[in-house]
């Protein structure tokens, strides 16, 4: 079972400049240690921010204490928001990250639901609730005697947009009317 996730880049560059307007550059945080991941997530932001005129700053991290450091580094740099790239390393401290990000006042969009709910700006990604049911109904199936090896794998294609006001407000951010009647779900 898979979601649809990687692909998923470019729009989430979209998305952030929807909400930061008037932003010259952004940063996209990969993983250098998950190279196919990181090469894919680089050539889609570099594609998506030189179509809306953004400048991006490529920031790596692989281990906590990078996560600092790479703030830090965005400070610097001053660019109007984060886009977080697929990875699993990420995923599990998605807390962590949505953390940061209000700390450091940084708009940041995420691919997970959970990053949202844990105080992030948006997420934007596959259905982590389809995935498991998914999972669920394969389960099943391997239980009546369905041989695993026999099931294809799957994608999960919903995917869901989720934003959160409180974040948005504490950022001094306006969130366009017009993406709020897009989003799946809004956290006020």
């Amino acid at each position: 079972m898979t979601t649809l996730n990687v692909g998923l880049v470019a729009k989430r560059v979209e998305l952030l400049h929807e909400v930061v307007s008037g932003i010259s550059s952004i940063a996209l945080l990969v993983n250098p240690t998950s190279p196919v991941l990181t090469k894919i997530s680089i050539g889609d932001a570099q594609a998506a921010a030189r179509s809306l005129g953004l400048e991006l700053h490529v920031l790596n991290a692989s281990t906590e204490p990078d996560f600092d450091v790479m703030f830090e580094n965005l400070t610097q740099l001053r660019a109007g928001g984060l886009v977080v790239g697929t990875d699993a390393f990420f995923s599990s401290r998605l807390e962590q990250l949505a953390a940061l990000s209000i700390r450091h006042a940084v708009p940041t969009v995420y691919h997970f639901r959970e990053f949202a709910a844990a105080g992030g700006l948006i997420s934007y990604g596959g259905s982590i609730t389809d995935a498991f049911h998914a999972t669920g109904v394969y389960t099943g199936r391997i239980l009546k005697g369905d041989k695993p090896a026999d099931l294809p794998v799957q994608q999960v294609t919903k995917v869901e947009l989720i934003i959160n006001l409180k974040t948005a407000k504490a950022l001094g951010l306006t969130v366009p009317q017009s993406l709020l009647a897009r989003a799946d779900e809004v956290i006020e």
